[in-house]
């Protein structure tokens, strides 16, 4: 079977449909590129072929290119790429001009494409080479190019076609950002042509009564101009000064996909189309020789699609969840009981009383109202997904549920206490699940009668938004509990990573120490701007500072307390305390009561730092450079990553990265801690880290397993890239 297949009616109007064989959604290969390329060749040759209709024989039209496919044709070097990208160009190219005469631009057949849902990536750039692009009336489809968001760029003709289309000024939220429309938006944005009820019928009558006029591009026709002007064009020249210093302001320069994004576009508009071609081919060669943009695509597209599909789930029978107890209605609880509901899944939300019960159900009606008041949704669905949320204070109504999630408070009596209650009624072999962010597992399960039964499951805030949950299994942790936990995070859509029980667990572990090293600078005089804008500028998406404003002084405060008494006289972080608790002791608390490193206004808008903080921590007459603070940063972060993985608390790196860059923001670009030191080498990461340690001290000693990397020449993707334990090695 091919991955397309060719039908000629008897009105002469040949549909050429793209159905992917054991794939619930179409994704382009270099072999349906060649299947597609035959049948247009076929199309073109028939004299009894009127026009073309390229289609989908499933629900949506395609979900792009197969990154797999891109991830393998980097093996081949540039001129491989580079040929690869040509071969697809000219396939395209082939179905634009559909045989015309060059010189008369007459003679060409009409091809069309008809989408009955989603088209993204590919699955939109061959419709922009048809002629005339048909959508289905399907709100729920996405339409657009969102590979900026993977560490690439539309590179199958979609960055050079979208901007003569549209002009560069209207075509960039779809470029730079990936901006995803409904067929309707899409329309309007005039990236789709019409959108109909049958859309086929519609394509039909089109093909048959079109003109040689009609199937001429207009960067094809004489005296073309693109829309909104050319780079020396005077509008057309603000547009491209500005476009570049916004790029350069949103990315810090870190990102390259955008600024070889913008340089197809701009050096392609200076050129005729098919010349345009080659240039996005070029930079999209380049593109993908970035160590960045290979990391990119392995962390957030392969590695990221393989945790979701169950890479480490355990091998026992299926566990999708039914019905769901969740215990506690704060803001953690309502949040769970939101994305559970949306799920599909029938919730049961119980709090000590029922106005604290109600209210966290009142949660999931505040952001259906907001998503009714965005045309996101109806309030049919906002109904139905209230109708699956129960909010009561009575345990006995959790019989039944399969799957118990505890989002009380951080303490381990009350967390206790719950538990207790819960088992008494809930099913026997029900799994019991803590939502924590620091409190060991194994020490809460001994409050369950079940602890081969009782897993962590750590939910990052806010719930309905954070794609990353951090499944923590304890001591005694059994296989199908663990699978439990897996099977609702994919329900919920949401991206799992699995670690063992350990102080902090995996995430908490390393954002703690960059929150720790940038208060550590300051302490010592280094300058506040500098700290913050240097974690920017290497890609973080929040500085230190207003990281822990963001998360609240006083919750760093209670943290450090019980780490300092669990820890003892082992203890290391003394320098930081000093500052959180005299922060604390001055009122300020973080962004919750608009005082903390940084002022705000009424509103809650951050300002500048809080000038209170020069006279206390007065900034020292010679400043650090710039990537000594970065390394400072960064280091802090990675450190604690390599130690988990050495430590078996983090079983594989994939999910190392993944968690990272979803949990916490780990510089995107780079593709987690594991892949920016195999970017950096672990020779020079070793270096970075004697020289730091030396002159900071032992938290950032190298561990034995970086050190052996560099000794022997190898990487960590070289090493345990397929899911390889470090323990197990």
């Amino acid at each position: 079977m091919t991955d397309f297949t060719y039908d000629l009616g008897a009105d002469g109007v040949a549909i050429i449909t793209w159905d992917v064989p054991g794939k619930s959604m179409n994704v382009m290969s270099m072999e349906g590129f060649a299947a597609l390329d035959g049948f247009i060749d076929q199309a073109l040759a028939d004299p009894a072929v009127k026009g073309v209709i390229i289609t989908s024989g499933k629900k949506d039209f395609a979900g792009g290119m197969d990154l797999n496919v891109i991830a393998k044709m980097r093996e081949g070097g540039p001129e491989a790429i580079f040929a690869g990208v040509m071969q697809m160009h000219a396939v395209l190219r082939k179905i634009e001009r559909a045989g015309m005469d060059p010189k008369t631009l007459k003679g060409a057949k009409p091809i069309v494409s008809v989408l009955p849902g989603t088209a993204l990536g590919i699955g939109l750039e061959l419709p922009l080479s048809t002629h005339r692009i048909f959508a289905a009336n399907n709100p729920k489809a996405k339409i657009g190019l969102p590979e900026i968001m993977v560490g690439i760029f539309p590179g199958g003709g979609g960055t050079t076609r979208l901007v003569r289309k549209m002009g560069a000024m209207m075509a960039a939220p779809f470029l730079l950002e990936g901006k995803l429309s409904d067929p309707m938006k899409a329309k309007a944005a005039g990236i789709v042509d019409e959108v109909s009820d049958d859309p086929m019928a519609a394509a039909r009558a089109w093909v048959l009564a079109a003109k040689d006029a009609d199937l001429v591009k207009p960067w094809d026709a004489k005296g073309y101009k693109m829309p909104g002007g050319a780079p020396y064009h005077p509008a057309g020249f603000m547009t491209f000064v500005g476009a570049s210093a916004m790029v350069h302001g949103k990315t810090m320069g870190v990102y390259p996909a955008a600024k070889a994004l913008l340089s197809a576009v701009y050096e392609g508009a200076l050129v005729p189309f098919d010349q345009a071609l080659k240039i996005e081919a070029r930079w999209f060669t380049n593109l993908l020789l970035n160590p960045s943009s290979s990391a990119m695509i392995r962390s957030l597209f392969i590695n990221k699609e393989a945790l979701e599909k169950g890479a480490n789930r355990p091998k026992v029978a299926d566990q999708t969840v039914k019905k769901v107890g969740i215990l506690g209605a704060g803001m953690m609880g309502a949040g769970i009981a939101y994305v559970s509901a949306k799920a599909g899944i029938e919730v049961v939300l119980i709090d000590s009383t029922i106005e604290a019960a109600e209210r966290g159900k009142s949660y999931s009606t505040g952001l259906m109202d907001k998503a009714i008041s965005r045309k996101k949704t109806t309030e049919e669905a906002k109904e139905a997904l209230l109708a699956k949320i129960t909010a009561t204070t009575d345990y006995a109504a959790l019989a039944g549920c399969d799957l118990i999630v505890e989002a009380v408070f951080e303490d381990p009596k009350v967390k206790a206490g719950v538990t207790a209650q819960a088992e008494a009624v809930i099913p026997e072999d029900a799994i019991f699940a803590t939502n924590t962010s620091t409190l060991p597992i194994s020490m809460l399960a001994k409050a369950s009668k079940r602890p081969e039964q009782f897993i962590g499951i750590h939910f990052f805030s806010p719930v309905d938004k954070m794609l990353l949950v951090e499944i923590i299994k304890g001591e005694q942790t059994g296989p199908v509990a663990v699978a439990k936990a897996l099977d609702f995070v994919r329900q919920i859509r949401k991206t799992p990573i699995v670690v063992n029980d350990a102080r902090f667990f995996y995430a908490n572990r390393c954002i703690i120490p960059y929150i720790n090293e940038g208060i550590r600078m300051l302490a010592e005089g280094v300058s506040p701007t500098l700290i913050e804008n240097a974690a920017k500028l290497v890609g973080m998406p929040l500085g230190p500072l207003q990281l822990v404003d963001e998360t609240s002084i006083d919750l760093g405060v209670k943290i450090a307390k019980a780490t300092k008494a669990a820890m003892g006289d082992a203890y290391p972080d003394e320098a930081v305390d000093e500052v959180i608790f005299w922060m604390a002791d001055q009122g300020r608390l973080g962004r919750k009561n608009k005082a903390g490193f940084y002022t705000y206004d009424e509103a809650g808008k951050r300002g500048g730092f809080w000038d209170g903080l020069a006279p206390k921590y007065p900034e020292a007459a010679e400043q650090p450079d710039l990537a000594e603070v970065q390394h400072r940063l960064l280091m802090a972060q990675v450190l604690e990553a390599v130690r988990a993985f050495e430590q078996g608390v983090l079983e594989d790196i994939r999910e190392g990265d993944v968690g990272a860059i979803l949990g916490w923001g780990f510089a995107p670009w780079s593709g987690g801690p594991f892949s920016w030191l195999d970017i950096l080498g672990a020779p020079r990461a070793v270096e970075i880290c004697d020289e730091l340690t030396t002159r900071f001290g032992a938290r950032f000693e190298t561990p034995a397993l970086l050190r052996d990397l560099a000794a022997t020449g190898e990487t960590f993707y070289g090493r345990y890239g397929s899911g390889q334990a470090a323990k197990a090695a």
